[in-house]
């Protein structure tokens, strides 16, 4: 079911380089280039009379051991009442580019207590998004593999603690069935301008019910 915002409200968008996206370089704002900014552009257009708050706290390269040891200083402190998570894609990529393994078990464990901290120390109404990968550049048959138990276990937390699920493996899967796939992310795995349009509407539509 969809949220509905409130005069006040401040949404959090954290995750890897995908919601980073540029926003620690020094070369754009705090919202980075990426969805984050599309989504909190929109909105801020669309009822300024909210007052409306946006944080980015991407990071480049994190995994979800990472988000975890840095969830109280850059979510929970924050005092969101909206915490949208996506993660997922650098635990899969490190088992093949440096053999760092993440079971879907750990995995889902760490991602469980996160969730577990935030109902317990906030009241934000939680949001989570698929972790994603198209078959081009980087990205083999073998990443699909590791990969889809993680979004499985996404699929089941969002579940388990009443979160909004943007699916956006299925998303891209489809719309990579109406363009070539580097059009949506040239490696696989990073957006272009194209696939941050992707998913800034899924965010919208699934989180708020906003075309």
């Amino acid at each position: 079911m969809a949220l509905a915002l409130s005069r006040g409200d401040s949404i959090l968008f954290i995750g890897d380089s995908i919601t980073d996206c540029g926003r620690r370089a020094g070369q754009v704002g705090p919202m980075g280039r990426g969805y984050p900014l599309l989504v909190s552009s929109r909105l801020s257009a669309k009822f300024p009379h909210l007052g409306l708050s946006f944080f980015n706290k991407g990071i480049s390269g994190d995994r979800i051991k990472d988000l975890a040891a840095r969830w109280g200083r850059d979510a929970v402190l924050l005092r969101p009442t909206i915490v949208s998570i996506l993660a997922g894609v650098n635990d899969t990529w490190r088992k093949f580019d440096s053999g760092e393994e993440t079971s879907a078990a750990e995995f889902e464990a760490i991602f469980r207590r996160i969730l577990e901290a935030t109902r317990h120390e906030t009241s934000a109404a939680l949001v989570l998004c698929e972790p994603f990968a198209l078959p081009c550049g980087l990205v083999t048959g073998a990443w699909r593999q590791d990969l889809d138990p993680k979004i499985a276990a996404v699929r089941g937390l969002a579940r388990e603690f009443g979160a909004v699920l943007v699916p956006l493996d299925d998303i891209f899967a489809s719309a990579a069935a109406k363009a070539p796939v580097g059009y949506l992310a040239e490696d696989g795995v990073h957006p272009t301008n194209a696939g941050h349009g992707l998913i800034a509407q899924a965010w919208l539509r699934h989180v708020l019910d906003i075309e």
